[in-house]
């Protein structure tokens, strides 16, 4: 045995270790993959299968096996991430079998909660399992294009129709009536083991809202990536992207959960036919963290952020990072369309305003405005409101101080406004007006005050929790 980290991959439903080949090779000699076949698929179809806790038994023997000696991971795609889950229970409660677990990767992850399938489908799926063989091929290789983004190369769509077709029926079955429909919320908890979470952008039924909202609150450390154009087979659609977000979770694990999630009953509207496609893709597209490119130098984005705090204070688990979000919309260039005249450009008023700020504590308090308490911030942000922080070489004159926080505030809140963990947070489902169908926009019918439709029940109604706007 070696001592380089070890990830331990646990396949979809009917798929097997050979799903992980691809990441395998982008890994390459940075990490050693261990792809296990879970009952009643791959070379262990001659088994019946089980429900999660077997399968994690089963999972544990081959980790217990191979006793790695460094630190070691594990990784599941949909069906094999609900097992991943519960052995980071197992190893978090004292397990010695599973003892040195450093981190999980969930990709498109079946969640502790009972998966969100149409029953139709699920149906559906556990017939044409027992079917002749003219009809179980044409429904694997349904099966399989309905869960990817975009092609398959011929030799892995091949192998992947293979796989579904020597699964165990009776494995088959049982996850689709069991496992699937397992309710772990309670024994799973909240996790404390780091996690990479990554889920396509085509995926249906376990796409990002359904991460957000199923998967993410379990999860103290986490971090979310949305990979555009990829469904449900990641390992199989993106080794290499999956494998460069490996590579940095591995060597920078996330210490906090970075967004906050999404509530159950909200996500299910944004996935619902309420609610158009372009609409669900632009939200979608406002969950993912801006990669780029920024502005902002590092002291600029921490005044700024330090700013944004205190401006609109974010309780609770997970947060969106403003400042982020801020510096990639001013080194686009791109904005409401207006500016106060007294102003510069956007990215240069930022810029230096925020040099301003930071001098103005400097001066008082000789540390800068992130290292201050929050009643010295509030203080010094009062001062910047009234016009009253002195000019400083490159900043801003203290007329155009107003001006800046004026507009700070008001990009503060349509910032956050726009996510759709903030709609959920104050009850909006304008969301639901209307899908994809011009000729059947569902729209509301109950119109009188404090009516709410059948279908808007479970969005949140309780007050922000996000503090007070200053």
């Amino acid at each position: 045995m070696t001592d380089d980290p070890v990830l331990f991959c646990l396949h979809f439903l009917g798929g097997s270790a050979r799903e992980w080949r691809p990441l395998a090779e982008h890994l390459g000699p940075t990490m050693r993959c261990v792809a296990i076949d879970l009952p009643g698929f791959g070379d262990e179809a001659h088994r019946p299968g089980g429900d999660v806790a077997a399968m994690a038994d089963h999972v544990a023997a081959r980790i217990e096996a191979e006793v790695p000696r460094g630190p070691w991971f594990v990784a599941g795609n949909s069906m094999g991430a609900k097992v991943a889950l519960a052995l980071a229970r197992r190893s978090e409660d004292g397990d010695p079998a599973l003892a040195g677990l450093a981190g999980l990767v969930l990709l498109a992850g079946s969640p502790p909660a009972p998966e969100p399938m149409a029953e139709e489908r699920r149906r559906a799926m556990i017939a044409w399992i027992d079917a002749d063989p003219e009809t179980r091929q044409r429904e694997a290789e349904a099966f399989v294009a309905a869960n990817i983004g975009a092609p398959l190369s011929p030799d892995d769509h091949a192998r992947t129709v293979e796989d579904v077709l020597r699964a165990n029926p009776d494995a088959w079955k049982a996850w689709l009536a069991g496992g699937a429909n397992e309710d772990w919320r309670g024994r799973i908890g909240t996790l404390a083991t780091p996690a990479l979470v990554v889920s396509g952008a085509e995926d249906g039924d376990l796409g990002p809202e359904a991460q957000a909202a199923l998967t993410l609150p379990h999860l103290a450390r986490h971090r979310h990536e949305v990979l555009l154009g990829a469904g449900h087979l990641l390992p199989l659609e993106r080794p290499d992207a999956l494998a460069a977000l490996i590579r940095d979770v591995v060597a920078a694990p996330p210490e906090t959960a970075e967004a906050p999630a999404l509530p159950p009953a909200f996500a299910a509207l944004m996935g619902s036919d309420r609610v158009n496609s372009r609409l669900r893709a632009a939200l979608r597209a406002r969950m993912r963290e801006p990669e780029g490119p920024f502005c902002l130098e590092p002291e600029e984005r921490a005044t700024l952020a330090a700013c944004l705090d205190r401006v609109l204070p974010q309780d609770g688990p997970g947060k969106i990072d403003l400042a982020r979000r801020i510096d990639a919309r001013l080194a686009s260039g791109t904005g409401d369309g207006w500016r106060y005249a007294a102003l510069p450009p956007d990215a240069d008023a930022y810029s230096r305003a925020l040099r301003t700020l930071d001098a103005a504590a400097r001066e008082t308090q000789g540390r800068s405005f992130a290292e201050l308490d929050g009643p010295g911030q509030d203080a010094l942000l009062g001062r910047a409101a009234s016009g009253r922080l002195p000019t400083i070489r490159d900043g801003i004159a203290p007329e155009q101080m107003t001006c800046w926080f004026e507009e700070l505030r008001g990009e503060a809140v349509r910032t956050w406004l726009a996510h759709p963990a903030s709609l959920a947070a104050v009850g909006f489902t304008g969301i639901g007006a209307g899908g994809d169908d011009a000729d059947a926009l569902p729209g509301y019918r109950l119109t009188g005050l404090n009516e709410r439709e059948a279908w808007e029940a479970g969005i949140r109604e309780a007050p922000i929790t996000t503090g007070d706007v200053r």
